[in-house]
C-alpha cells in the first residue's frame, strides 16, 4: 500500500467515509474532521509510518506540518519518512 492509500484510508476512517470519498484536494473540514478527529488522524499516521509529526493541536497555525489538504499531509509524511532513513 502506498503512502497515499494509507493516508486516505486513515482519514476516511476518521471521517466515517469510504476511501473513494476522500480526494487529494479534500480538506479535513470538507470531510467533517474536527480537532479531536485531527489528533486521532495524527496518532494513527504516526503509528502507521513510525514517525513523529511536529504538530501541536493547541497551536495548529504554528506548526511546520501542513494539514491544508490530503495531498499536503501525504507530502509531509513522505518528507518525514525520508528524513528518518
Amino acid at each position: 500500500m502506498s503512502t497515499r492509500d494509507k493516508v486516505i484510508a486513515i482519514v476516511a476512517e476518521q471521517a466515517l467515509l469510504a476511501p473513494s470519498d476522500v480526494t487529494l484536494t479534500s480538506t479535513l473540514d470538507d470531510l467533517g474532521i474536527d480537532s479531536m478527529g485531527l489528533v486521532e488522524c495524527i496518532f494513527a499516521i504516526e503509528e502507521e509510518f513510525d514517525i513523529s509529526i511536529p504538530f501541536n493541536a493547541n497551536t495548529p497555525d504554528e506548526s511546520d506540518f501542513d494539514i491544508s489538504n490530503v495531498a499536503a499531509i501525504i507530502a509531509g509524511i513522505d518528507k518525514l519518512v525520508s528524513q528518518k532513513t
